[in-house]
C-alpha cells in the first residue's frame, strides 16, 4: 500500500511540473501610463507636458525569447510653443498652443534576454526578463496618418503560471512632422528621421496568458 501511494505521488508530481512549464501562444492584456511628445515645440526635454496613455495589447509568444507584441493605443501630444526659448519666424504661422489627441496601431518585435516562462529545469526558463523591442505602427493625430517607428525596451515577471506584468518603454519616431500642427517653421529640407515629430511613451501593463502549446510525445 505504501508502494502505491509513493507512485500516486509521484505521478501527481509529474503531472503539476508539466502544467507548471506549460507554454502559451497568446497573452491579452492592458497597458496604461504616461507620454510626452518631442518637435518644433518641444525639442529637448524628457518627459515635458507629460499626457495620460492607455493600450490594449496581444503578444504572441514565437518562442521563450521572441514575441510579437500587437498594441492598440491613446495618448495626447500637447505643448506650447510661446513658452519655448527657441523662436519661430515671424511668417511662420504658428498655433502656438495645441492638445491633440493621437491614436496608434503598432505592432513590435520583442527579444528577450532570458528565455522567459515558468519552471526551470532543463529548459532554464526564468519569471523575469528584460527585452529590447522595435518595430513598425500607424497613427493618427492632428487629422493626419502618420507611419510611426517604436523603438525601446522594457522588464517582464511571470506573476503566476498565466498572469504577467510589465514596464514598457518606448519611443515612437513619426514619419510626419504635422502631428503637432507645426510643419517645418524654419523650411529645412526633412530627411528620413530629420525634422519630424515623435512621442514617447512610459506604460505598465498586466497580462492573461491563453491558447497552450500542446507538444506531442517523443518515443524513443
Amino acid at each position: 500500500m505504501a508502494r502505491f501511494y509513493t507512485i500516486i505521488v509521484f505521478w501527481i508530481a509529474v503531472i503539476c511540473a508539466q502544467a507548471q512549464e506549460l507554454e502559451y501562444k497568446m497573452e491579452f492584456g492592458a497597458m496604461t501610463g504616461t507620454g510626452f511628445y518631442m518637435g518644433d515645440a518641444n525639442l529637448n526635454g524628457f518627459y515635458k507636458n507629460n499626457t495620460a496613455t492607455s493600450a490594449l495589447m496581444a503578444r504572441y509568444n514565437l518562442n521563450p525569447r521572441m514575441a510579437l507584441k500587437f498594441d492598440l493605443g491613446f495618448g495626447k501630444i500637447k505643448g506650447n510653443a510661446a513658452k519655448e526659448a527657441n523662436k519661430f519666424p515671424a511668417d511662420a504661422n504658428i498655433k502656438s498652443e495645441f492638445n491633440n489627441s493621437l491614436y496608434e496601431l503598432g505592432c513590435q518585435y520583442e527579444a528577450n534576454f532570458f528565455g522567459y516562462g515558468v519552471g526551470g529545469g532543463f529548459k532554464g526558463h526564468k519569471r523575469f526578463s528584460p527585452y529590447i523591442q522595435f518595430g513598425l505602427g500607424f497613427a493618427v493625430c492632428n487629422k493626419e496618418l502618420a507611419m510611426s517607428i517604436p523603438f525601446g525596451f522594457g522588464v517582464k515577471y511571470k506573476v503566476k503560471p498565466r498572469v504577467n506584468v510589465g514596464i514598457d518603454w518606448s519611443m515612437r519616431f513619426a514619419m510626419s512632422d504635422k502631428l503637432d500642427g507645426i510643419e517645418d517653421p524654419y523650411k529645412i529640407q526633412s530627411g528620413f528621421l530629420k525634422n519630424k515629430d515623435s512621442y514617447c511613451w512610459t506604460m505598465v501593463y498586466v497580462s492573461y496568458d491563453l491558447f497552450p502549446k500542446y507538444r506531442k510525445c517523443n518515443n524513443d
